[in-house]
């Protein structure tokens, strides 16, 4: 087989190469530049676990980066094991055919106790007193300590949250590059996260991201050089592109609203009962799934969200087989937005009562997934302040909540999960060969990399 590295440059589109990226620009001069169609729905698990099977939502089982677990009447976010994806890999198909194929796995997602032979993955530590140290989860174990060793601690808080910038990229580069000089995988892949931040921040707005776009422009320009010099066919991609966004959608509360969901009082705040509750949202990005507790409620459910300023579709069982999303993780309902638009998770009416997670960067306990998390509160003048004040605290080992996350979901700008946005935003797929069709879906993916890897 063939040496092959996939770069997924998370947020990539065609059109944010250009003046800010002039490696990019002459790299792709000389390449196969190929749209991909967005899978419904666009997120970073679903898209990569078509990459990675050749199959559809509705056979991996990957429905978002999150879903409603029916049995644990739980919602259920970031979820790491590789169990999940209810489907064969191509690690698995290629190791098959021949029994020397090696893969590293950089920081994609299901990385845990996937069939591959190196991986490396964000993996905070929990500690019983509140703490979440910076760390990651590595195969073998002792990869980890290796790369922590030669690198430094993988920044964590460079990865998500209002600190987020290139730190965390920068790190992913450099521990794929120690683990191929170590190992010489047949397969690598690379996720590059450093674009999400900056686009769902300011949107496409190249004046804003310019120094982002530079950032991730001389990252690649090192990445692939030094892949290239090893013989390497590289296959650069992205997930989704990322559109403008100006409104937000809160679904939940217009259920509340309505009467359909439960809340439990603690303390002084109000928590989701999912469980209690007669339909309610598991926000994602552009993409929503709603479940409905008895079947007898649907259309009017159904009725109500259809009339919704901001949602473009909503689908029922039937209506998501044409999408390739009907799993029995998805929800009764599935909701897409208007490009211009996105879903938040919200549930509470006062501010005064919503969850004491609310305004942490708490990916886990959230129901549903808050973008709002990469700002602090710009209405705060002390924030700043305040973040250092519980950072110290932090440092002396008092307990602390770094609670400085806002609740204005107009501050986002960009979002991405529907499969019906313009074409200047869908991702793309950058090879030596012209793959066999104009316009890529999903699914194609897997056999671009499987025809890399035969040669």
């Amino acid at each position: 087989m063939r040496k092959t590295v996939v770069i997924d440059v998370v947020g990539l589109s065609a059109n944010l190469i250009g003046e800010h990226t002039p490696f990019l620009k002459e790299y792709v001069s000389k390449k196969a530049v190929t749209p991909i169609k967005p899978v419904l729905p666009a997120l970073t698990t679903s898209s990569q676990s078509c990459y990675v099977t050749g199959k559809w939502p509705a056979e991996h089982g990957i429905v978002g980066n999150g879903w409603y677990d029916r049995e644990d009447a739980e919602v259920k976010f970031w979820k790491q094991s590789n169990h999940l994806v209810r489907a064969e890999k191509i690690w698995e198909a290629a190791r098959k055919t021949d029994p020397s194929f090696t893969c590293s796995k950089m920081f994609w997602w299901y990385n845990m106790y996937a069939a591959v032979d190196y991986s490396v993955t964000p993996r905070p530590q929990y500690h019983a007193d509140g703490v979440k140290a910076p760390d990651c989860y590595a195969y073998p174990a002792s990869l980890r300590d290796e790369l922590q060793q030669e690198l430094g601690q993988f920044p964590l808080f460079n990865f998500w949250g209002p600190n987020a910038n290139i730190k965390s990229s920068q790190w992913i580069a450099d521990a794929s590059v120690s683990v191929d000089r170590k190992y010489n995988a047949t397969l690598t892949l690379i996720y590059l996260p450093h674009l999400d931040y900056c686009l769902q921040k300011f949107g496409p707005d190249l004046p804003k991201i310019s120094k982002e776009l530079s950032e991730i422009d001389q990252l690649l320009k090192e990445l692939i050089g030094y892949f290239e010099s090893t013989g390497a066919k590289i296959i650069l991609l992205s997930e989704y592109g990322i559109n403008p966004v100006s409104r937000p959608v809160h679904i939940n509360r217009i259920l509340r609203e309505n009467g359909w969901i439960k809340v439990r009082n603690e303390r002084w705040y109000e928590l989701l009962d999912a469980g209690a509750s007669d339909a309610f949202a598991v926000a994602d990005h552009q993409v929503a799934h709603v479940y409905v507790r008895n079947s007898a409620d649907l259309p009017g459910v159904k009725a109500l969200l259809s009339k919704v300023p901001g949602v473009a579709r909503v689908l029922d069982r039937e209506e998501q087989k044409d999408y390739h999303i009907d799993h029995e993780r998805a929800g009764d309902l599935v909701l897409v937005a208007d490009p211009d638009s996105w879903f938040t998770y919200y549930y509470w009416t006062d501010d005064a009562k919503a969850p004491d997670y609310a305004k942490l960067v708490d990916i886990h306990r959230k129901p549903g997934y808050d973008p709002v998390e990469m700002f602090m509160d710009p209405h705060n003048p002390l924030i700043k302040l305040r973040a250092g004040y519980k950072l110290l605290r932090k440092k002396l080992g008092f307990r602390y909540l770094m609670d400085v996350i806002p609740f204005d979901a107009n501050l986002v700008k960009g979002s991405h999960g529907s499969a019906f946005v313009p074409k200047m935003y869908y991702p793309i797929c950058i090879t030596d060969q012209q793959p066999d069709k104009p316009e890529l879906e999903a699914v194609d993916v897997y056999q671009v990399i499987w025809k890399h890897l035969m040669g």
